[in-house]
């Protein structure tokens, strides 16, 4: 599924509805281990020991709605990261360890991420999971966390969580929406979205918003817009399908996950339209594409880091390349999440010093202002990106410049379009007064 910032809040948020019915309760895997600090001595801070820095990781494994590698997968980026840094001889001589493995079972995340509080034998956690209910468990104790950056409302504001991205803006334009109906060619859109919370609603109000801002320069509109069907289109989209057909559409733009989007593009066959591209927000996963038999052929996918299809350029795509494959992983999107939150972990602790604590890394964390993990994702100021920049001030939490990596399925294999595999990123101005052809871009 493609993390792209912005985008999967719309599925986090309409997971919420499924936690209801996740009561499944576990213990968490990992005891606590009293060799490791519990701070007051010269290892600095829980989890740190003369020899190791340990973390625990809380994640979605089982009940997993989506059905992708989750938890197992961004847990594999991790571990090639570590096993990267550690062959370098760790940080000040300390191995990066992960001792602890939580899964939160869906709807289980906050009794979970309390369990992990109070064992207080761990430095950090990392979590990539559907529900975020108990990030505020470490944000409340002080404790970094570095998490699958789908969770604005749980980040904002907390100085002590950090994504893969930063919380996204959730009312901002996005041009990137008028950009690939430019690429397919195609002035007619339709625009997809679950109805079950008001932020999926923002989600289909941001594709429509921007495709009404610069229609006076582009000729685009919206052809046809519906943002209240029922997760898991259990009665299927049909007659929404129909109605799109009836009304000229010639791209779809969803809020959808992917089997949503599976869904749709198997009722497009049925109705003969299946020539008419989808352009996915949280689709960019090989096997999922290839398992679907050519139903996404044709289709734009939005990527939120360096994509896999470009070169890896003066980035530290390289680096995962070889690990990712040397620990026994695959060429993931989770997976790089994974990677690009260890990195930043790794980072602050290694600015933080020869005896990190906790608050030490969070404050040196908070001074990266130009992270782009080794050139893989777009630069994040970390000294005032906490916060989501929003339409009246895109500026002042905001992102320097908005940009984006677009793909295209050819031939059952993703393929780059928009960028160039050395320039792969579209980038536009923060500011959104006016329609612009992006600019092509890199980073290191």
């Amino acid at each position: 599924m493609n993390l792209r910032p912005g985008r999967l809040r719309a599925v986090a948020v309409l997971l919420v509805v499924l936690g209801l019915v996740a009561a499944a309760c576990s213990n968490s895997s990992g005891k606590p281990d009293s060799s490791a600090s519990t701070g007051g001595n010269s290892a600095s801070a829980p989890g740190v020991t003369s020899t190791e820095i340990r973390f625990s990781v809380l994640g979605t494994k089982t009940n997993n709605p989506l059905g992708n590698c989750l938890h197992e997968c961004f847990l594999e980026g991790i571990n090639a990261y570590f096993a990267y840094r550690n062959s370098e001889g760790g940080v000040n001589g300390r191995k990066l360890v992960v001792s602890k493995e939580v899964d939160d079972q869906l709807g289980q995340n906050k009794q979970r991420a309390v369990e992990i509080v109070s064992a207080n034998d761990t430095f950090a956690t990392f979590s990539a999971t559907q529900l975020a209910t108990g990030w505020s468990e470490f944000s409340d104790a002080g404790v970094p966390l570095y998490g699958w950056a789908i969770h604005p409302a749980e980040m904002t504001g907390k100085d002590s969580i950090f994504g893969n991205s930063a919380p996204p803006c959730l009312d901002c334009m996005d041009r990137t929406f008028t950009y690939v109906a430019k690429l397919a060619g195609v002035k007619k859109i339709a625009a997809l979205g679950y109805g079950v919370t008001d932020n999926s609603k923002q989600c289909v109000s941001q594709i429509t918003d921007t495709v009404d801002r610069y229609k006076a320069t582009t000729g685009q509109e919206i052809v046809y817009k519906n943002d209240s069907l029922a997760f898991g289109l259990a009665n299927g989209v049909g007659p929404e399908v129909t109605a799109m057909k009836k009304a000229g559409a010639e791209i779809i733009m969803t809020c959808l996950d992917l089997n949503g989007m599976k869904t749709l593009a198997q009722e497009l066959k049925r109705q003969g339209m299946d020539n008419i591209p989808m352009y996915h927000l949280n689709s960019y996963n090989q096997k999922f594409v290839t398992d679907a038999d050519g139903l996404f052929e044709g289709d734009y996918m939005s990527v939120a880091f360096r994509p896999f299809e470009a070169s890896d350029g003066d980035s530290s795509m390289a680096a995962f390349r070889k690990w990712i494959e040397k620990e026994g992983g695959e060429l993931d999107e989770m997976a790089m999440y994974g990677w690009i939150n260890a990195d930043l972990a790794y980072q602050g602790i290694l600015a933080a010093g020869k005896n990190p604590t906790r608050e030490a890394v969070i404050s040196a964390t908070n001074k990266l202002t130009d992270y782009t993990a080794g050139g893989l994702v777009f630069p994040v100021d970390w000294s005032r990106q906490h916060v989501p920049a929003t339409k009246a001030d895109p500026i002042t939490h905001g992102y320097k410049q908005v940009c984006r990596a677009l793909v295209q399925v050819k031939n059952g294999k993703f393929q780059l379009v928009g960028g160039t595999k050395d320039k792969p990123f579209v980038c536009w101005p923060a500011k959104d007064d006016t329609w612009t052809e992006p600019t092509l871009s890199t980073f290191k």
